[in-house]
């Protein structure tokens, strides 16, 4: 489903991605693991289309992200992927359950009950209809989590996606995540500095200044 060959990305004289190759096949659920600073959501950006990078070619489903234009990578990122972002980037203005609902409508998907469904399988029922403002920064990560999976996406780009929560909240989660690639046969990469949410997935890969190595399977 997804290729990385020989990806490398700078920032000035400073070398935040070299020569990364990944492969990741459909139900696949792979973790990247390393420090703060690392680059590991400078990964997930390019996988994106969200960062150009410098060198090397990323394919997915046979076409090639690095290639394409503007348009073309903003089709693909709302008809495939799902992105959980560090910062959450939930929009103040709508509530929850329209939050969750937002990459449905850009598709043209109304009236569906899958926000719903999908806010209660991340321990929010009963939260549809409350404001960003009046939740905490754990329930924030937990509607971000709900909004990226509930368009059953391709692939899921999850960036530190438990790092505002509690333990059992971050099981759940992570968990929810796995179900839905076994389930769906979608793929999903984690970006994480927890050894402990990067032993769940099938393989794991510690991401260095000198590259990327497979470190379980």
């Amino acid at each position: 489903m997804l290729k990385l060959s020989s990806v490398s990305k700078h920032f000035g004289a400073r070398a935040v991605l070299n020569r990364v190759s990944l492969e990741v096949a459909a139900g696949e659920y792979v973790a990247i693991v390393g420090d703060s600073g690392i680059g590991k959501s400078t990964l997930l950006n390019a996988i994106a289309g969200l960062e150009p990078v410098d060198e090397g070619k990323i394919m997915f489903r046979g076409s090639e992200v690095t290639a394409m234009d503007d348009d073309a990578l903003a089709l693909l990122r709302r008809d495939h992927f799902g992105f959980v972002f560090q910062a959450f980037h939930v929009l103040p203005h709508l509530s929850v359950e329209q939050n969750v609902a937002l990459p449905l409508l850009l598709r043209g998907i109304s009236h569906s009950e899958k926000p719903k469904a999908m806010l209660a399988a991340v321990g929010l029922a009963g939260r549809e209809a409350s404001m960003p403002r009046e939740l905490s920064g754990g329930e924030l990560q937990r509607v971000a989590i709900a909004r990226a999976l509930v368009g059953e996406p391709a692939l899921v780009l999850a960036d530190e996606p438990t790092g505002n929560l509690d333990p059992a909240n971050a099981s759940q989660v992570l968990d929810l995540i796995k179900r839905l690639v076994k389930e769906t046969g979608s793929a999903a990469i984690l970006a994480t500095h927890s050894a402990q949410a990067a032993a769940g997935c099938d393989r794991a890969y510690r991401l260095t200044t000198d590259g990327m190595k497979k470190i379980s399977s």
